[in-house]
């Protein structure tokens, strides 16, 4: 048995949640609903204008591995934070929620830990400024191949494509993960992360991922394609299991070329921060279990939904219970 169910490499960002009017965002210039990159200075303006806040690590992969290791996975979480205090609390609180974070905050490094500031208006939509500081300087000097090797499923994050160091660390994780029977795969993260990166995207899809995870505009994207159709029918041909996210629309998994399709659930949005993440939990906690795919993407879509209905990017309530109380799960 290896020590780790899953285990995930991406963006260590101390998430600062804030609730606000519509009037705040136009006050302080903030555009809605998208995920905006700043800088240091902007970084600093941001926080000190946020009342209220709840702070929690945070990041894409980060949150997936939150959530599976709160579903009982045992759960590893490769990222970079600096030695400074909002590092030491990422790294605790990463393992305080279940996803032992395996590197140590480094000492003297010259960049702060990296955070993003999330505004959240009434409609439930979240607003995200992120400073990305020392978590985008992960490469594969970061990266264990002991731990990788150790674990049963690898997950990437597509944002770490930004820089070359990134890649290899990628290739290095997922290598090693495979080299011992191991699954690896990746979220694709965002349409313009893949428009920027597409040949290197393209490339280890076909050659180095086992599943890959992404929504219709992603998909698209990726293949430079006419329709999402004509993206997955491309995507199958590259990766033996595809999952596609289509907001409210069904969730489509197409595995070894055979297609099943999972209703989502109709939830009144509270906070949408983590959606995708704790799909991916969901998911990749199902395909842990060995779950058929129909099981494993009704898991996901639940972990979502419970996610969109309170504040926070990771899940409030028994998620495992509610499975079992679904059907979904025997144990």
């Amino acid at each position: 048995m290896k020590t780790y169910q899953i285990a995930g490499i991406g963006n260590a960002i101390v998430d600062v949640i804030s609730t606000v009017e519509d009037r705040f965002l136009e006050r302080m210039d903030i555009h809605k609903a998208i995920m905006q990159l700043i800088d240091r200075d902007r970084a600093a303006t941001l926080f000190a204008a946020m009342q209220d806040r709840a702070q929690a690590s945070g990041g894409s992969v980060a949150n997936t591995l939150a959530g599976a290791g709160a579903l009982g996975l045992r759960a590893a979480f490769v990222g970079r934070v600096n030695d400074d205090e909002l590092g030491r609390f990422y790294a605790q609180d990463s393992d305080r929620v279940g996803a032992k974070f395996v590197n140590a905050p480094v000492a003297g490094g010259e960049l702060p830990t990296s955070r993003s500031m999330i505004f959240v208006t009434p409609d439930g939509e979240r607003s995200m400024n992120t400073y990305l500081g020392m978590s985008a300087e992960l490469g594969p000097d970061d990266v264990d191949e002991r731990v990788m090797s150790d674990s049963e499923i690898v997950f990437l994050e597509g944002y770490l494509f930004d820089k070359d160091k990134g890649k290899e660390a990628f290739l290095k994780a997922a290598r090693a993960c495979r080299s011992t029977g191991g699954t690896a795969g990746i979220a694709l993260s965002d349409p313009f992360c893949v428009d920027r990166h597409r040949a290197d995207f393209r490339k280890l899809v076909a050659e180095d991922m086992d599943y890959v995870i992404g929504n219709e505009q992603e998909w698209v994207s990726l293949y430079e394609a006419n329709d999402l159709e004509d993206a997955l029918a491309q995507a199958t041909q590259d990766c033996n299991l595809i999952v596609c996210t289509r907001s409210g629309d069904p969730v489509w998994i197409i595995r070894d070329g055979v297609r099943v399709e999972i209703p989502v659930q109709t939830v009144t949005p509270v906070d949408a921060t983590g959606a995708g993440d704790q799909f991916a939990a969901g998911f990749l906690f199902g395909l842990a279990m060995k779950c058929d795919m129909d099981t494993a993407g009704r898991m996901g879509c639940m972990a979502a939904a419970e996610v969109i209905g309170h504040i926070g990017a990771r899940p409030k309530s028994d998620l495992r219970a509610a499975f079992r109380e679904a059907g979904l799960l025997s144990d």
